[in-house]
C-alpha cells in the first residue's frame, strides 16, 4: 500500500487523530512510510475521514 498526502492538504489533523502511528501533522499530513503496513485499517478510515480527500491510498 502507497500513501501519499496531496497538496489539498489543510492540516485539520483529522488524520493524525485517527492513525497517529501513520500521520503527523507539520505543514501539511506527513506519513511513516514504515508504519503503513502495520497499520492498513487506520490509514484507511483516515483517507476515508479526510474532509479534502488529501490521502491518496494506492
Amino acid at each position: 500500500m502507497n500513501v501519499t498526502i496531496s497538496d489539498d492538504c489543510i492540516a485539520c489533523g483529522a488524520c493524525e487523530s485517527i492513525c497517529d502511528a501513520v500521520f503527523s501533522i507539520e505543514d501539511k499530513a506527513v506519513v511513516d512510510a514504515s508504519a503503513v503496513a502495520a497499520n492498513e485499517d487506520g490509514v484507511k478510515e483516515a483517507a476515508e475521514s479526510c474532509p479534502v480527500s488529501a490521502i491518496i491510498v494506492e
